[in-house]
């Protein structure tokens, strides 16, 4: 197992409980969101708003592709999966794990869609979002969580235990 890459929707907790399995593996922790903010020098709202989700999508692939490292666990952005550019160069990194989450529940989680930067279109809603991307997330795995009505710490738990399996 050399990284662990996190995909899933906006809102299903790759950023969190990718922090805690590295903390539980003894990884390092990256969030692609952030290589993406760091090379653009703005904050991702502000990347979409100036050039178009298109554009956007390009400039995550340019930034996932420059990712290099090693016994690391990586939380993409959730429209990671728009890229098979991206995608191919996670799958050379390591083991991708779908977190699945229902859209009910997304719905829930997110309350500041305005702000968060999420890939979507002004009259999509998350579960237009969820139906278009849920086959491209099972497309691209090789390990599914199901952590629908589970807590954070049963989250981490399940991951851990299907890797260790599956790995």
């Amino acid at each position: 197992m050399s990284n662990i890459i996190l995909i899933g929707m906006p809102g299903s907790g790759k950023s969190t409980l990718g922090v805690l399995l590295a903390k539980s593996i003894g990884y390092s922790f990256l969030d692609s969101d952030l290589v993406i903010q760091k090379r653009e020098g703005r904050k991702l709202f502000e990347i979409i708003n100036e050039i178009g989700l298109d554009g956007f999508i390009k400039c995550e692939e340019r930034a996932v592709k420059s990712i290099d490292t090693d016994e690391t666990v990586i939380a993409t952005g959730g429209s990671v999966v728009l890229s098979e550019g991206a995608m191919g160069h996670l799958h050379k990194m390591g083991s991708i794990v779908y977190l699945k989450v229902s859209p009910s529940d997304l719905e829930m989680r997110i309350k500041n869609i305005k702000t968060r930067g999420i890939v979507m279109s002004k009259n999509e809603t998350i579960y237009d979002v969820y139906n278009a991307r849920a086959p491209l997330y099972e497309k691209y795995a090789d390990i599914t969580v199901d952590l629908c009505n589970s807590h954070i710490e049963e989250s981490v738990e399940k991951i851990m235990n299907l890797l260790n399996t599956e790995v």
